[in-house]
């Protein structure tokens, strides 16, 4: 089953512009599938996977490969595997500097790359999330099955909630003992097990790496590190704190979140829809699913925070543009209520508009300016104040 990916879209508009496109997300979160799409669309094409010998032979001259390939497409899978390569496209780019010219694929955040020498200016990069609400909603009951199943095709699409969990549960054993230690990061396999575990109940809260370090017995560096493998994999999402000089006392501590949603009720061991509706972090799960729908759907220069002062005030999300600021609440329920500290954020962030998300069909407002909207709305509202 094919998806209206918004990834895409995205792609295929860089590619308009960019020699050099970069598809980054985790393993079997759709990219392959996505990138031979492109790659027929474009008519002259030449798909290379790199974990592959026949098409590493095709690579052992790569001045000469590119250079005779220059009327076609090249799609370059698992680009991490050869960070060699990336020399050798700055030079060919530098060459020919056309746009649409090559395809990378990365199972990681492309640290790699910062790690070689620099293509700025030469590469622009979308982040391919897994499958968002907007791309597969056809019923309500759609937004319940990608919450509990997450957004990984292959899980979203099983025949079944066991198959789900089982797929789930070997995507996390192959992730912790094979794809952490082909991405260069020597962990113990069994330990950051435990400590993405931790992660998922600490999931929608405040990361304390002391407090972390001290459970794990581990150093709170060493915890830090771990923080940042597991965002770099983009596993986790570190949300940092909104600044604001206003003489109040604010949070500066990061929130984190497991990305995917089924992930973390494989961690959380969630398996059925009724075992989630009545458990302790419904309400954080359902704020996460809410958070990875936002962040897929920001314009291009936009950024993400939340806002949170000692006394209390506290948005959930404060997206800004310039000088635009939308701030978002997220509530599981179909009647929801905000605080007292949700006016106070608006009023100290200075936002130009708020939306109360909540697991609701229609919204409807609750005063000039703030509205209360379902999940299918997000990419409307965002579009809206940001002119997309």
């Amino acid at each position: 089953m094919m998806f209206k990916r918004l990834s895409y879209a995205k792609i295929a508009e860089h590619l308009q512009w960019s020699p050099a496109v970069g598809i980054l997300g985790p393993r079997q979160v759709g990219k392959t599938t996505l990138a031979k799409a492109l790659a027929s669309e474009s008519g002259k094409s030449i798909y290379l996977d790199l974990d592959t010998a026949h098409a590493r032979a095709q690579l052992v001259n790569p001045t000469a490969f590119f250079a005779a390939n220059r009327d076609r497409l090249i799609v370059l899978d698992e680009i991490q595997n050869q960070p060699e390569l990336l020399s050798e496209l700055r030079g060919e780019i530098d060459a020919d500097r056309r746009p649409g010219r090559f395809l990378l694929i990365g199972s990681a955040s492309f640290k790699l790359l910062k790690q070689s020498q620099s293509l700025a200016g030469r590469l622009s990069l979308v982040d391919m999330s897994p499958l968002l609400l907007s791309e597969v909603y056809q019923t309500f009951n759609d937004t319940q099955t990608l919450w509990l199943r997450g957004g990984f095709p292959n899980s979203y699409l099983a025949k079944t909630t066991n198959v789900s969990w089982d797929w789930r549960d070997a995507l996390i054993r192959h992730f912790l003992n094979t794809d952490l230690s082909s991405l260069g990061i020597a962990v113990e396999p069994q330990l950051m097990h435990r400590f993405w575990r931790m992660v998922a109940h600490l999931h929608g809260q405040m990361f304390n790496a002391s407090a972390v370090a001290t459970s794990l017995g581990i150093s709170a560096p060493s915890t830090g590190r771990y923080l940042d493998h597991l965002c770099d994999a983009l596993m986790v999402r570190r949300l940092e704190p909104y600044y604001v000089n206003l003489g109040k006392r604010l949070v500066k501590t990061p929130k984190v979140y497991v990305r995917d949603s089924g992930l973390l009720h494989s961690l959380l061991d969630i398996r059925e829809v009724n075992d989630l509706l009545g458990h302790p972090s419904t309400g954080a799960s359902w704020e996460g699913f809410v958070v990875e729908q936002i962040a897929a759907h920001l314009p291009t220069g936009a950024t993400m925070y939340f806002y949170r002062t000692a006394a209390g005030a506290e948005l959930d999300v404060v997206v800004e543009l310039g000088l635009r600021k939308l701030g978002f609440e997220i509530k599981f329920s179909s009647a929801p209520k905000v605080t007292k500290g949700f006016w106070l954020a608006c009023e100290d962030v200075g936002v130009d508009a708020a939306y109360i998300v909540a697991p609701v069909q229609t919204g409807w407002p609750v005063q000039a300016k703030v509205e209360v909207i379902g999940v299918m709305d997000i990419a409307q509202r965002l579009a809206k104040h940001f002119d997309v």
